[in-house]
């Protein structure tokens, strides 16, 4: 079955006629997996920053979306500020588990190192999302601690060797 839906996924930037859909994604990924665990004020500001007007802006605002899509469903959403700090990394509850995660991690940090050349990526992961990011590559670089919005997160550094190292 992965084998299969691997053919149908495809990945693109987002466009701004895509933030409801984007920001429904992020919704509902928040409310099954991130804000059983929260205050009802810091879930109520997770779902204000996650709404379709603050979706378009983001992108109006030069922040690359990388969406993946299963045929026609929208499956899978990151996005990275300043081509170095993972924002937004989200799949829908229901495709978890079939590596749509990894292929849209690895199309983001493509894009990332074709722009910028960056080898030094960060985020900060909620409690649900550790164990999904260590497998990506990451590591914790600092203990849990609470974001400007009072969400517990967990620093997380991935550095990618440099290429020119090997020979020295």
């Amino acid at each position: 079955m992965v084998a299969v839906e691997a053919l149908r996924l495809h990945l693109r930037l987002a466009r701004m006629e895509d933030a409801r859909v984007v920001g429904v994604l992020i919704r509902r990924v928040l409310r099954r997996w991130v804000l059983p665990d929260q205050s009802r004020k810091v879930a109520a500001a997770l779902l204000a920053r996650s709404s379709a007007k603050a979706m378009r802006e983001k992108i109006q605002e030069g922040q690359r979306f990388h969406l993946a899509y299963l045929d026609d469903v929208l499956v899978g959403v990151s996005a990275m500020r300043d081509d170095t700090h993972l924002v937004q990394f989200f799949v829908s509850t229901r495709y978890q588990g079939r590596g749509i995660a990894r292929r849209l991690w690895w199309r983001t940090l493509r894009d990332a190192q074709r722009r910028a050349g960056t080898r030094r990526f960060t985020l900060n992961a909620t409690r649900c999302a550790v164990p999904v990011y260590r497998r990506l590559g990451f590591r914790a670089i600092g203990p849990e601690r609470p974001s400007p919005l009072g969400v517990m997160t967990t620093p997380m550094l991935l550095v990618l060797p440099n290429p020119r190292a090997k020979g020295a």
